[in-house]
């Protein structure tokens, strides 16, 4: 059964839900705009009657897809239909996507919820066209990055390229950043990064992928 929405952040200007969903486990985010009463759904990963229902009087602009794999994208057809929001992923997604997008994002671009606005960053490893959505102090991480490691890899080379994003892309980001994502708690990037440095000093040789922790490793 899908666990209750959780807050991350309430205020006059925005606020985020959380909603871990069936069967996988996968979290949806829904950000709502005080303002103008607008909001946008990151990831259909499942449970899409009860996303409807907190969507209800907040109209979705746009479903944002953080990547394509199965386990986020379960409900994309059932609530593309149901919402009528306009459907936005990277542009390496598309194949993967059960149904072609209506906006194609790019690294920098921003997407509009309201008077709030959603950087993307694209941040390839775990798919090709994975990309993260920054608001502010929080950042929708996808399966880019976890509490404690980076998403699965299937190869070598592609977790040399996730690490390479998160480096580049992530590790940037303030300490006060929070990482939200496609799996698990939420949870902040100065444990993160000292985390990261710590695996990035150490000789973890050259053929590291699929399941990789930052502490075991």
């Amino acid at each position: 059964m899908a666990k209750k929405a959780e807050t991350i952040t309430s205020d006059q200007k925005m606020e985020i839900l959380r909603l871990e969903t069936e069967p996988f486990g996968t979290n949806a985010y829904m950000v709502f705009c005080r303002e103008s009463g607008q909001s946008v759904l990151i990831d259909a990963p499942g449970n899409a009657e009860l996303i409807t229902e907190h969507l209800k009087g907040s109209p979705p602009q746009f479903i944002l897809i953080t990547h394509g794999h199965m386990d986020h994208v379960t409900v994309l057809e059932d609530l593309y239909r149901t919402l009528g929001a306009s459907l936005a992923a990277h542009q390496a997604e598309t194949g993967q996507l059960p149904i072609k997008p209506d906006q194609l994002l790019e690294d920098g671009a921003s997407v509009k919820c309201g008077k709030l606005s959603l950087e993307v960053i694209h941040a390839p490893g775990h798919t090709p066209g994975s990309i993260c959505f920054r608001l502010g102090d929080y950042l929708l991480s996808g399966d880019t990055i976890f509490p404690g490691g980076p998403g699965k890899t299937a190869s070598p080379e592609k977790f040399k390229q996730i690490v390479k994003s998160i480096e580049e892309k992530i590790m940037v980001l303030p300490d006060q950043t929070v990482i939200l994502p496609g799996h698990g708690d939420p949870t902040d990037l100065k444990t993160e990064r000292e985390q990261f440095n710590a695996f990035r000093s150490r000789q973890t040789g050259d053929q590291l992928y699929g399941d990789v922790t930052w502490t075991n490793s």
